[in-house]
């Protein structure tokens, strides 16, 4: 359950950051940017900020 809501969050901020770069500044693919990145880094280290949110307040993992 953890993992696909980590996949649903990143996907949807990739896609606001895509939508929001359209219609307001550029600027605003950082954000999908620090999405893949952290999305990278998770891949190498384990860690994922989210999954460890979720945990803390008590998302059970199935």
């Amino acid at each position: 359950m953890i993992e696909r809501i980590v996949r649903v969050v990143a996907g949807t901020f990739f896609l606001t950051s895509i939508t929001l770069a359209y219609t307001l500044n550029t600027n605003w693919l950082w954000l999908g940017v620090f999405v893949g990145l952290n999305l990278l880094q998770s891949a190498f280290t384990g860690f994922c900020p989210l999954e460890k949110l979720l945990k803390a307040l008590g998302v059970k993992n199935q």
